[in-house]
């Protein structure tokens, strides 16, 4: 225990020592501050260290920077790989701060802030070719790349690098006399999403040709050339624009998910600094959109890369269905609103989507990443692209997946806040600036159960929120043995004055719940806690084929046993009764039919075990 304090104290007094991150004041200050130091452990600590050592440690970033070094581009996308690996590394640093990694990360800055023209350009486009296709959205993520870098040590000089690759785009947007709108892919989405390292660059520089750009890039937006992702965001995000008459993935194509997301990202940091409510608006309009019409019970979405309505589809085999840069992007823009605000529902999407598509898109060991996953069928691999090794899922995951650990406790101006209930111990600064160390103690969503301990030198009057998930229907809350009052889908707030010891108990409510699709014939899905339940062809039970109605209670719940022993590579196996199809006059009785959660499903070293989430079930034309 002293060893692991000693390990906190030197944490925070290397954060506390780094130079100041910014120089522009925020108009709108975030509600929550992430942690300054996690150790998490268990299973999903497990999962964190494989991504970490297996994707994060194993990426040959020579291979990374080789595209910048031969500038004949004009079409591809090489250069987001070495933005998106970094700023996922930079987010696995601040979780786990290894010296090694730290390492690699300083060679990375070097070798990419060396390929940097005297003009300030760095990428692998023709000079004939600049602002064409990808050129713009692989400087962005150069951009953010150098700025997580600055963040993380305050080196001044990577600003600078960021800076000349801001100052050199702007000029030739304004020698060419081009329209951001106009240029990429996506209705200028793709291009036009450099708004949110442009908007970083302001408050870290105070340079107010960024915020003009920023300004200049939103109005540019609600041109009739623009996405219109302000005035449309009261529209559904499908159907914002007709259906492109021309290539899938060229310009007309305004329903985009990826790339609509990551300029809602860039257009909170533009409210963060201007305060301006129409740009707020517009990002929580589309979120509470997306949210309604397009994510599904494994908390993503997307077809063929784009929104489509998918809500009421995803009972339905559906084509390249549920991108995983999409599952990241979606965890990344809710983590934006969830810092913003503090409100609960941003963290009960988060969980949902964490436990279910982000880890099922991950293999085994952490190495590698579906680019799709489907919800019936079979997990598969996804191709390389650009010949990088990998393709953009594989670099996306890893961003969505980094974000949780220092946000499950954060910090805000009157105390704590515990987003997601996982197993570790999380270092938070209270309102009178102490350190507090909150342990959580838990097997969730395995059990439904978690225990907190809090560590403090000194008693502080302050509050602490508990994040009460919506689907937890019976909740029991007990601050020292004494039980709170909680409403699902809201924050408990406990007040009062704390100590070191105190003890937090939470029973959550883990009964199966049953969700239907469709009227008669209908489709019907399990769910216990935030995880998706899958049939798997590894299990035991009826054939996949067969029609399984769930038996449920008076009350609607449905009785999910936890197997003992899981089955090779499966993480949580449960059995449960169902009601087979019969032909008897008499009827069938009840069959235990095992499912998994949904992470697992399919999910295997070897092979592609068919898997199946939603069950059909028969038309009866008595209803």
């Amino acid at each position: 225990m002293k060893r692991i304090s000693l390990w906190i104290l030197l944490v925070l007094t290397l954060q506390t020592s780094l130079p100041a991150a910014t120089v522009v004041p925020a108009k709108v200050n975030d509600q929550l501050i992430p942690a300054a130091s996690v150790q998490m452990t268990g299973f999903i600590g497990s999962r964190f260290d494989d991504s970490y050592n297996h994707r994060i440690l194993a990426q040959d970033v020579d291979k990374l920077i080789a595209p910048f070094l031969n500038r004949t581009e004009t079409s591809c996308w090489q250069t987001e790989f070495w933005g998106k690996w970094f700023t996922s590394a930079v987010l696995a640093y601040r979780y786990r701060p290894e010296p090694r990694l730290k390492t690699i990360l300083d060679e990375a800055v070097q070798k990419l802030s060396g390929t940097q023209s005297a003009d300030g350009y760095i990428g692998n486009y023709a000079d004939e070719k600049h602002l064409a296709a990808w050129d713009i959205w692989g400087r962005k993520y150069c951009m953010l790349g150098l700025i997580a870098y600055h963040e993380l040590t305050g080196d001044k000089k990577v600003l600078k690098v960021a800076s000349g690759i801001a100052d050199h785009l702007m000029k030739e947007l304004k020698d060419r006399n081009a329209l951001i709108v106009r240029l990429g892919n996506h209705r200028g989405m793709a291009a036009s999403s450099v708004l949110e390292p442009i908007c970083l660059l302001y408050v870290r520089t105070g340079e107010k040709r960024f915020l003009d750009f920023a300004e200049e890039i939103v109005r540019q937006w609600e041109t009739p050339d623009g996405p219109q992702l302000i005035t449309r965001s009261v529209s559904d995000v499908a159907s914002r624009f007709p259906k492109p008459s021309g290539s899938w993935y060229g310009w007309e194509q305004g329903q985009k998910a990826y790339e609509m997301m990551s300029c809602y990202e860039g257009l909170l940091e533009l409210y963060r600094i201007t305060g301006k409510p129409e740009y707020r608006q517009a990002v929580e309009l589309t979120w509470d959109n997306i949210l309604r019409t397009e994510i599904n019970l494994a908390g993503s979405g997307s077809s063929v890369e784009t929104w489509f309505h998918g809500a009421d589809h995803q009972a339905q085999p559906v084509f390249h269905y549920q991108e995983t840069c999409v599952t990241a992007t979606w965890i990344k823009l809710t983590q934006q609103l969830l810092r913003l605000t503090g409100e609960a529902k941003y963290g009960d999407a988060i969980e949902t989507t964490f436990y279910n598509a982000l880890l099922g898109a991950m293999n085994f060991d952490g190495s590698d990443w579906a680019k799709y996953t489907p919800l019936e069928g079979q997990r598969l691999e996804g191709d390389e692209q650009c010949h990088m090794g990998l393709n953009c899922c594989v670099a996306s995951g890893p961003r969505g997946l980094f974000t949780l650990p220092i946000t499950a406790v954060m910090a805000d101006r009157k105390g704590v806040q515990v987003n997601f209930f996982l197993p570790g111990s999380y270092v938070v600064a209270t309102p009178d600036k102490q350190s507090l160390t909150l342990t959580q103690e838990t097997a969730y969503p395995e059990q439904g159960t978690v225990n907190i301990r809090i560590g403090l030198a000194k008693a502080e009057e302050m509050t602490l929120s508990v994040r009460i998930p919506s689907w937890s229907k019976t909740t029991l809350l007990l601050v020292n043995g004494e039980e709170k009052s909680v409403t699902p889908g809201e924050l408990a707030v406990i007040h009062r004055i704390w100590k070191s010891d105190d003890k937090i108990e939470l029973r959550l409510d883990l009964r199966g719940r049953v969700v239907r699709l469709g009227e008669n014939p209908s489709n019907m899905a399990i769910l216990r806690g935030p995880v998706l339940l899958s049939r798997d062809e590894r299990l035991e039970g009826p054939a996949m084929e067969a029609i399984l109605t769930p038996v449920t209670g008076k009350d609607g719940s449905f009785d999910v046993q936890p197997v003992a022993k899981p089955g090779k590579e499966i993480w949580m196996e449960f059995q449960a009764p169902f009601m087979p199809e019969s032909y008897r006059e008499a009827g069938a009785k009840p069959v235990q039919v095992h499912l998994c959660d949904y992470a697992s499903a399919g999910n295997a070293r070897e092979g592609h075990p068919v898997f199946r989430v939603w069950l059909p079930q028969l038309y009866d034309p008595r209803k």
